[in-house]
């Protein structure tokens, strides 16, 4: 009897451990890497055609059609292939949500309504099955996002291959979140933002007021000399300030965003829209005031009933022409692996492909404060790289065969992938 229970117990320990996942964090590079060959997508505009791209200990040396292999280099021959800067994705929930139905797995929010404290990277799950959906789309950077209330807290850039929050942090703390309310009554009595009241815009402006008080309080106790206590929520409030850190400011329409640029006027701060469904409208402006825009949801209905029905798709074009900076998002966190193919959704509406291409890479990078070693395949910068069959920013055609992070060669398996080869095999079609 102990031997058969020994032996079954047995059994299942074996099912357990080859069922547990083997995706594991890359290593170092440990040698030069050539990737030959290759269409190059730089990301700022350019395109190399058959082209070579070396990197070094996580960084990229040369960049050209006449670099050429050296010593003991791993060469890679990429011909046929395309070589891209890896997607950044902003302004997600990825990490900090595993499953919307389960409350356990979310920690995105922390309760109260102002809490420029609260950092979102030390919540970030590495373990995630979902990061490993998006690194098979080629999406290699995320911004990590809190969410609720009325001052959600600070996100951080994270790198998507780590073994835990401080191996992923790309850049902590880049950015504190401001969710401004609606300021007009679009959903009807209820939508994203909760039921509205009698009076939506008279409670709408009394929260934003009350977030400005905040500012302005923090303001003031950050000049002081000395403090009879400290206050570590006005302390939290210091590097944005110093414009070390951007105010993201959560809005979509226009009278929202002259609120956010009045911020930006009133405390000399760099402030960044996101969201921005009719930022087309005021393009112009936001542009005098150095304003940039993280463009939520390309694929979606337009916001207001007399829009175009095209007109979240043309969005960025509009914005493109008028000269200013802005980057694509897709909201939640699962989502977010279809970014590149919004992007070149957006090129099928004005935008060139390369400029699409900006707009989930250097753009982003450019915002997310992280362009001097991210965003583009430039000497000097870090080696996140996608290489793709066809276009990446294609849905049928876009096949990522290898992806590196910081130079590491990264394992593009993931949960889905494995359950496909399993009912592949299971009904004979492999």
């Amino acid at each position: 009897m102990k031997r058969s229970i020994y032996l079954l117990a047995l059994a299942l320990g074996a099912s357990s451990a080859y069922a547990q996942e083997t995706i594991l964090p890359a290593r170092p590079q440990d040698k030069p890497v050539y990737l030959t060959n290759a269409v190059i997508h730089v990301g700022n505009g350019q395109v190399i055609e058959n082209g070579t791209i070396a990197f070094v200990k996580g960084k990229i040396t040369a960049v050209g059609a006449g670099v050429s292999a050296s010593g003991d280099a791993t060469v890679l021959d990429m011909k046929g292939q395309h070589v891209y800067p890896g997607i950044i994705a902003p302004d997600t929930k990825l990490g900090l949500v595993e499953f919307e139905s389960v409350r356990a797995t979310i920690d995105a929010r922390e309760v109260g309504e102002i809490n420029p404290s609260i950092r979102s990277i030390v919540s970030y799950n590495t373990d995630s099955k979902v990061i490993n959906t998006l690194r098979s789309n080629g999406i290699l950077l995320a911004q990590v996002t809190p969410e609720g209330g009325l001052v959600s807290g600070t996100s951080s850039v994270v790198q998507l291959d780590a073994w835990n929050w401080e191996d992923a942090a790309y850049k902590t703390d880049d950015a504190l979140h401001f969710v401004m309310p609606r300021l007009v009554d679009i959903s009807l009595g209820h939508g994203p933002r909760g039921p509205q009241s009698k009076d939506p815009l008279k409670e709408a402006l009394e929260r934003v007021e009350k977030v400005r008080a905040f500012f302005r309080e923090a303001k003031a106790y950050l000049q002081e000399n000395k403090h009879a206590a400290t206050n570590i929520k006005f302390e939290s409030m210091r590097k944005l300030f110093n414009r070390e850190q951007k105010l993201f400011v959560h809005c979509d329409l226009v009278k929202e965003m002259l609120v956010a640029i009045d911020f930006a006027k009133e405390f000399n701060m760099d402030v960044v829209i996101v969201g921005g469904a009719d930022s087309w409208q005021i393009a112009d402006l936001l542009k005098q005031n150095n304003i940039a825009v993280v463009l939520r949801q390309p694929h979606s209905l337009p916001l207001m009933q007399d829009d175009d029905i095209d007109q979240p798709y043309k969005t960025a074009a509009q914005l493109q022409k008028a000269g200013v900076l802005f980057c694509l998002s897709n909201e939640g966190f699962w989502q977010q692996r279809n970014l590149g193919f919004e992007a070149g959704t957006a090129s099928t509406f004005g935008l060139s492909r390369e400029e699409a291409l900006s707009a989930v890479t250097l753009n982003a990078a450019k915002i997310l404060g992280i362009d001097k070693i991210a965003g583009s395949l430039e000497a000097g910068k870090d080696a996140n790289i996608a290489v793709s069959t066809g276009d990446m920013l294609d849905m049928k055609s876009s096949v990522i065969t290898r992806a590196f992070i910081q130079g590491r060669e990264v394992n593009l398996d993931n949960k889905q992938h494995q359950l496909y080869e399993k009912y592949q095999q299971k009904y004979g079609i492999k």
